[in-house]
């Protein structure tokens, strides 16, 4: 399986990065293919201007170069991989950005739909589990991207994996994160993803 894994931090050095580099060991070690995509040192322009406004008249479009590239890229890749921080229970700006241009109308949704096998959503919370639970941020992260995103782009095989308390300074915590991140990857095409039938869009 070749696999596509956008990483959104904008420091290498960040524990974001470590992650991917696991995940991507694990990913390997199973015998699939990866390909890293690090937004910020790309240099891609995260905001929507005119020429990538989805287009809703039913005339295929064609978009920005840069946005018709990343597009051409998904299309050689199985399956898909976002590895980021969660700032304000969310995607951080520059991967929504990259979202909005690329998943865009007239091929993730609209009269296209993504033909990836599956998505992971892998993303690095400060906060712990509690936290995140007390009022169901997790919950709440998980029905965006299951289904408000990749359901709706035509990925029905999507998960979420939120990795907690990632300020801890203890290096068995974060040894015990980075070994998470290695496992997901080594199990990358074993999972099943979280959308239900009921949750599915008709």
């Amino acid at each position: 399986m070749k696999v596509l894994i956008v990483v959104s931090h904008p420091r290498t050095n960040s524990l974001t990065f470590a992650v991917a580099e696991r995940f991507v060991q694990g990913l390997q070690a199973a015998g699939h293919e990866a390909e890293v995509l690090d937004l910020h040192r790309s240099g891609f322009d995260p905001v929507l201007r005119e020429a990538d406004e989805p287009d809703w008249s039913g005339t295929p479009k064609t978009y920005s170069a840069e946005v018709e590239a990343e597009i051409a890229r998904m299309k050689q890749h199985d399956a898909l991989a976002y590895i980021f921080p969660i700032w304000w229970y969310n995607l951080p700006a520059m991967l929504k950005g990259y979202i909005d241009r690329v998943w865009n109308n007239g091929y993730a949704y609209g009269s296209g739909k993504l033909h990836h096998e599956r998505v992971l959503w892998l993303g690095l919370a400060a906060a712990s589990l509690e936290h995140f639970q007390k009022r169901n941020y997790d919950q709440m992260l998980a029905n965006q991207l299951n289904v408000g995103m990749a359901n709706y782009a035509g990925i029905a095989n999507s998960k979420l994996e939120i990795l907690y308390d990632t300020l801890d300074a203890d290096p068995n915590k974060i040894e015990a994160l980075l070994k998470r991140a290695y496992e997901l990857g080594l199990q990358f095409a074993q999972w099943n993803g979280e959308v239900t039938p009921a949750e599915q869009d008709e």
